[in-house]
Parts: C-alpha cells; structure tokens; sequence
C-alpha cells in the first residue's frame, strides 16, 4: 500500500464534490466519540486506490466508508478500532448486510465494504458502531443515491 494516500481526504473530496453532500455534514457526534461516514459508487474512486485497497471499480458496485475518532483536546481527534456493523435497505424494502474490513494506514483506521448497486437507487444505510473498550454502542443513519452512467 502506498502510506502517501489517504482515504479519508480523498472521501472528504468526493463528498465536497457532490452538489447534494454539500448539504450534509456526513458526521455524527457522541460525546467522547465522532463518527465518519461515506457512501459513493466505486468507479469514483482512483485506479491506483482502488487497486491498493482491492476494491472492485464499477458503476453498478457501491462502497462505504466509516472512520470513527475520539475526541482529544487540541487535536482532530485519535481514530479507534470497533466492531462495525452496516446493512442497508433499498427503497423496495431489499434488505443488505455489508461485509465491513478494517484498514490501518500510519494512525489512521478506516472501516469499508462493497456492495451492489442499480441505477437510480436510493439505499438508506445503518450503521452500529462500538468502540473498543465501550459496552455500548452507536447508530448512524444516513441516504444514498447511486446513479450509473
């Protein structure tokens, strides 16, 4: 893996760069905790990162991305490892358990999974989050639209 890329900026990026995202701040906050939270079609994604990420480029796959920081005083927070949870359900009642791996960069800790994706489909996504150390844990609820070209 190349340590000079980073996924957290370059989903940052793609969120800035989506007229709709604009709107959403695409984080929740818990206290202690911040959740990070993405969604984007694959074929977004640089081939290069895809590549070293092995994730599969594609109009019709999806891609989330979860990143959970807790909060520290003077700094933008320390990213933790957790059990990550994330399903999603289509707006034809079509239920998906999402496969989510961990990946470590330097001090940076990321949480995706793939999943398909029809043109024009809206997916709302949960997702259950307990930080390493906590008994309990965390839900973020958030849409989607995924538009093939």
């Amino acid at each position: 893996m190349r340590p000079k890329y980073f996924l957290i900026p370059i989903f940052l990026l793609l969120t800035l760069l989506s007229p709709l995202s604009v709107l959403a701040e695409n984080s929740q906050d818990f206290g202690d905790y911040v959740i990070h939270y993405n969604a984007l079609a694959t074929d977004m994604l640089p081939p290069a990162i895809a590549r070293d990420y092995r994730i599969t480029r594609s109009q019709n796959r999806g891609m989330v991305n979860i990143t959970i920081l807790k909060k520290v005083l003077g700094s933008p927070g320390q990213p933790v490892h957790a059990r990550v949870e994330t399903s999603a359900r289509n707006l034809a009642g079509q239920d998906r358990n999402i496969s989510m791996r961990e990946i470590r960069e330097g001090n940076a800790i990321y949480y995706i999974g793939e999943f398909g994706v029809a043109n024009e489909e809206t997916l709302n996504f949960k997702v259950r989050v307990r930080p390493q150390g906590e008994r309990d844990f965390y839900e973020v609820e958030f849409s989607q639209d995924f538009y093939t070209r």
